[in-house]
Order: C-alpha cells, then structure tokens, then sequence
C-alpha cells in the first residue's frame, strides 16, 4: 500500500471513528420549556409557553460544532394562563393551529463561541413561512444526571441546555395586530437515546 493510500485509509478511519462517536439524545418532556415574551403596548412585558415539544440532539462532545438539533411544537398547546388570550393566540388570527399545528426547528450550523456556548443557526417553520433565525445556546450540563441515583429512568448519560433567541411574527404572516418581536426562551434536558 502506498503512502497516499495509506494516510487516505487512516482518514477514512478517523472520520468513522469521529462519527461513530456522537450520541443521539431525546429531549424530557418534564423538563422541557418553550417559552415567549412580548412587549404589551409598552405598557409591560407578558409571557407565555408552549407546552408540548419533542426534540432530538446528535452530539459528539469532541466536536460540538458538528451538532445538530430538531425540535417539534405543539402550536395549539400555547399557554398563558389565560384562557381568552390562549385560544386568541390559537385562532387564525394568530397562530391558526387548526391548520398549522406544527412549529419546526431544524438546526443548519453551529458555531462555537465560548467553552460551552454556540450559537445555533436554524430554520424555523411558523404558520407555514420557514425562515433562518439564531438561537445563543448554554449548555448546562453533559454526562450523569444527578438525580440517575436514587431513580431508574435517570440513569445513563443526559444533556441540558439553555438558549435564546428573537423573531418578528410578522416575517412568518403571523398576526393581524402587529407585536412587536417575541423573545423566545428555551430550557431543556435531553436523554440518551441507548
């Protein structure tokens, strides 16, 4: 085998062993919030959740940058605490969930920007409309749960992290009254899939 061949093999090698190295994780739907906040009028700053999501994270922690994440939310699972304004922000006057009652994020690049923050370029999927947005992400933890000693279904390895990021509805036709940008705020634990 020549030299050429040879370092081409090893290569090869290296690349599978780096892939064969990230693990998937599946987000805890106990421990995972999607929340918004939004500017009142000016008058205040009000809040809401959306309480049904699902994601998956494909992590190798000696390459990070090569992450990905997807998440899916529940659009008619908004919630704020109040009814009138939930099933308004339901309604097609809003976030028309009878009809969009998906909201999609798919993570297109990862770059890092501290020892355990990124920021994670996506596209997300809103009232039908896909656009790129940026969310800055924190992890907060990689490894054991601490809680995986004293009950079963937390035993093996976990991730968690924080991100955040901002929209205008208005550039995914959501809203026949204008809001203003929405902060999204998201936290989460994430179970490895074996």
């Amino acid at each position: 085998m020549t030299q050429s061949r040879l370092l081409c093999s090893l290569a090869v090698l290296a690349a599978t062993a780096g892939a064969a190295a990230a693990e998937t994780y599946n987000t805890d739907p106990g421990h995972t919030e999607v929340r918004v906040g939004w500017n009142h009028a000016g008058v205040s700053m009000q809040h809401g959740e959306f309480t049904t999501v699902s994601g998956t994270l494909d992590l190798d922690p000696e390459r990070p940058e090569t992450a990905s994440v997807t998440a899916t939310i529940a659009a008619g699972s908004f919630f704020s605490g109040v009814e009138a304004l939930d099933q308004h922000a339901k309604s097609p006057d809003f976030l028309d969930a009878d009809t969009f009652p998906d909201i999609t994020f798919a993570s297109t690049a990862v770059k890092l920007t501290g020892k355990d923050t990124a920021e994670v370029t996506g596209n997300l999927t809103l009232h039908g409309v896909t656009k790129q947005v940026v969310l800055a992400a924190h992890l907060t933890h990689l490894g054991a749960h601490p809680v995986g000693q004293f009950f079963d279904y937390y035993k093996g390895d976990w991730v968690a992290f924080s991100a955040k990021g901002e929209i205008d509805p208005a550039d995914f036709g959501v809203g026949s009254i204008p809001v203003g940008r929405l902060n999204i705020s998201i936290d989460t634990e994430l179970k490895a899939a074996n």
